[in-house]
């Protein structure tokens, strides 16, 4: 699995505005073959920074997301940032849950 995270600042006065074009994208990608997940978040801390993340299942799935118009339609939202956008990809080998939790709470011991 490939998890995509990007971080863009939205001009001052325009966060909603670009909220809400980088949400209107995320349907299109979600139905991409591959898209296991995808979701616009706000920061807490800085109402102007806004966070896309999505989950592929796969390098071919990213790539073919990459060449995608709903990524080139990011890519043109990520320019109206008055700070560098931050974009990174992260693989990961294994996914687990609670049950990793109670492995390490048992044996705190």
């Amino acid at each position: 699995m490939i998890i995509e995270q990007m971080s863009i600042s939205a001009p001052p006065g325009q966060s909603e505005q670009l909220s809400s074009a980088l949400a209107s994208l995320t349907g299109p990608m979600e139905v991409q073959p591959g898209c296991l997940a995808c979701r616009v978040l706000r920061s807490c801390q800085d109402p102007n920074e806004i966070f896309i993340q999505a989950k592929w299942a796969t390098t071919e799935d990213l790539i073919v997301h990459l060449q995608s118009d709903a990524y080139k339609r990011v890519l043109l939202l990520m320019e109206l940032s008055p700070k560098p956008p931050v974009v990174q990809f992260y693989t990961v080998e294994e996914v687990r849950g609670l049950d990793l939790v109670k492995e390490a709470r048992s044996s705190e011991n």
